[in-house]
C-alpha cells in the first residue's frame, strides 16, 4: 500500500522545486524557452514576449501543483485498488 498523504506532500514539494528552478531559468535566460521548443518539442514557433511577474509565478505554481497532485493521487489510488 502506498501512503497517499505522504506521497502527495512529496509531490507538491518536488513540483514546487522544479517549477521554481524552471521559472528562474527562463527569467535569467529567456532564450531557453525557444531552445526548449526547438530541441525538446521539435517545434519552431514565435512565442511572443516573456511575461515574468509575481502573478504568473504564483498562478503557474498553483496550476502545476494541482495537476501533479491529481495525477499522483490517481496513480496511488489505482495502485492501491488494483490487485496483483
Amino acid at each position: 500500500m502506498i501512503n497517499i498523504k505522504h506521497l502527495l506532500k512529496v509531490t507538491a514539494a518536488w513540483t514546487s522545486i522544479v517549477y521554481v528552478v524552471c521559472f528562474a531559468g527562463v527569467a535569467l535566460f529567456p532564450a531557453t524557452r525557444e531552445l526548449f521548443m526547438r530541441y525538446a518539442l521539435h517545434s519552431d514557433i514565435a512565442l511572443g514576449r516573456n511575461i515574468i511577474t509575481l502573478a504568473t509565478f504564483i498562478a503557474g505554481l498553483i496550476i502545476w501543483n494541482v495537476i501533479d497532485v491529481v495525477a499522483v493521487w490517481l496513480f496511488a489510488f489505482l495502485f492501491n485498488k488494483i490487485k496483483k
